[in-house]
């Protein structure tokens, strides 16, 4: 196993440890401006990613847009800010959004000491590692000694060596700064394998000039819970975001989607009438209107209707559902009763 060179240098740690942040009401402030402002990576495709007319699309896209459709009744009142991984929790916490929408894995620290709450887990991930097919490696555990890209600022180094510590091998971490320079240098050769949420890897080998010439190692090192992220102190506004995931959720569980949800108006399940407005005012209660429930639907369709349309098997990621997959059907999306 050949030995590359740190090329990199490991990020400035962001010092919000322990950090209080006053703020305004954040549902006040996106009215009153006209639209909702959401982190994202800009540069995931399959999370966030602009197209060839410069929309804006991916999972991570489409939940800032259920949240502008609770809020709008229109999921298009969105501007979406990029963020990186060294700069993202600082935007959020100095209003520069009003919501982290960026493949952010909840952490004990970061949830008790950034002053940020997440949101519903909208993405079960894990880290894993790929490799170059030409290389010849099978498994993780063939990496002792490799060198391994990766980004800073990340829980993706501790996690590696957690997982090589068990194997008792020694590797190389090489960080670079940014993913486009994460990516070229793996794809240049400059590193054995690459390591990032299996999510990730996917969005990167979709990007490559020759996706078949890489493979996800079938190794997942972590577990990788990945939600939306508000600032803390503003209850109602993170009721909000994360009724509106669940609400995405709920409406697969009941068969609920884009193209059906106005005969769904009329169910006889009273939960989806509470659900889309049909009955109850829950809305009333998260000071939003009495169909926000419907306006999500509407705009973005359900959990799985997003999922398939970004990260699908039908997609370049060709992603299979696996964990996040509804409880009834034998996965982890659970969302509370709408009553």
């Amino acid at each position: 196993m050949k030995k590359q060179t740190l090329v990199g240098c490991v990020a400035a740690v962001l010092g919000f440890m322990g950090a209080s942040f006053a703020h305004a009401d954040t549902l006040d402030t996106v009215k009153k401006r006209g639209k909702l402002v959401c982190g994202v990576s800009l540069a995931s495709p399959g999370f966030a990613a602009p197209n060839d007319k410069g929309r804006m699309e991916g999972f991570d896209a489409d939940i800032c847009r259920a949240v502008a459709a609770a809020v709008f009744g229109d999921g298009e009142k969105v501007e979406y800010i990029p963020t990186n991984i060294n700069t993202r929790f600082q935007a959020l916490q100095s209003g520069e959004i009003d919501i982290l929408s960026r493949q952010t894995t909840v952490t004990f620290t970061r949830e008790a000491s950034l002053g940020i709450d997440f949101g519903p887990v909208v993405f079960y991930d894990g880290q894993g590692l790929m490799v170059s097919k030409s290389l010849g490696v099978k498994s993780a555990a063939e990496l002792k000694d490799a060198a391994i890209c990766t980004l800073p600022g990340t829980t993706t180094a501790q996690n590696l060596t957690d997982f090589f510590s068990k194997l008792g091998a020694k590797f190389e971490i090489v960080v670079f700064e940014s993913p486009d320079e994460n990516r070229a240098a793996f794809f240049s050769g400059r590193c054995d394998a690459i390591s990032s949420d299996r999510s990730d890897l996917a969005s990167i080998r979709a990007v490559s000039n020759k996706p078949d010439d890489y493979v996800v190692l079938p190794e997942t090192i972590s577990k990788e819970p990945l939600a939306p992220g508000v600032r803390q102190n503003d209850s109602n506004w993170r009721d909000i975001v994360s009724w509106s995931v669940w609400m995405l959720m709920a409406a697969e569980e009941k068969g609920i989607t884009k193209a059906n949800v106005d005969e769904k108006l009329k169910s006889e399940d009273p939960e989806v009438l509470r659900m889309l407005g049909a009955s109850d005012n829950l809305g009333e209660m998260l000071k939003l209107d009495k169909k926000w429930g419907y306006n999500i639907i509407k705009s973005v369709g359900n959990y799985g209707e997003v999922f398939d349309r970004a990260l699908g098997e039908k997609t370049s990621l060709g992603m299979t559902r696996g964990p996040n997959t509804p409880w009834n059907a034998g996965g982890l999306l659970y969302a509370p009763p709408f009553r």
